[in-house]
């Protein structure tokens, strides 16, 4: 039986949106749309979700699921989707799904990789991949520390999409596990203690 899922992802400096039909391993995108600002997050995901599922030609009350993107990212982008996602599944009564925005980049890829995302602060998260499966990472590290960055650096970027988010779901049968960020540092905000101990 095939279902609607709304994919979201804010985790890179894309904010992406779409609707995707999913019919046992089968996945069809009926629509997406992808705006590339780290800067509008907030401004842009939900225009991009409301579009994607009118350019889809369906309703809310159509959806099945939502699948969000949990990181690696910056914080502020991280809660942007994440608190976008919760909010739909609790509104609609649906199962909210997280996956790593890492994983549904290799899962539409393919091969051997290792895919690099910007971390900024002169850092990169990275995940090393074989056909889609992760075997090192997530993790946080400068360029330099990332065994065969040199390669991947000269790749043209690609951002989550709405189907590799939808593919990086482990198990469609069982109730989904909590939404939890991947940070893998800790913030730029400091508690009180932490700045009298400087």
């Amino acid at each position: 039986m095939s279902s609607l899922i709304l994919a979201i992802d804010t985790a890179t400096p894309a904010v992406t949106a779409g609707v995707v039909r999913r019919d046992g391993d089968t996945i069809e995108v009926l629509a997406q749309r992808v705006t590339v600002d780290a800067r509008a997050h907030a401004e842009q995901l939900t225009p991009n979700a409301v579009g994607a599922l009118a350019d889809a030609g369906v309703g809310v009350e159509d959806l099945a699921a939502v699948v969000v993107g949990c990181g690696p990212g910056p914080f502020t982008g991280l809660r942007v989707g994440m608190a976008t996602a919760a909010a739909f599944g609790h509104a609609l009564g649906v199962p909210v799904h997280g996956v790593c925005s890492l994983d549904a980049i290799a899962i539409v890829a393919g091969g051997n990789l290792l895919v690099v995302t910007d971390a900024r602060r002169r850092e990169v998260y990275w995940a090393r991949y074989r056909d889609g499966v992760r075997l090192e990472g997530p993790a946080v590290a400068a360029p330099a520390d990332v065994p065969g960055a040199d390669e991947a650096l000269t790749q043209p970027p690609r951002y989550p999409t709405a189907e590799g988010l939808v593919r990086a779901v482990a198990d469609w049968a069982s109730p989904p596990a909590p939404l939890v960020p991947m940070y893998l540092r800790r913030p730029d905000a400091k508690t009180l203690a932490e700045r009298a101990a400087r």
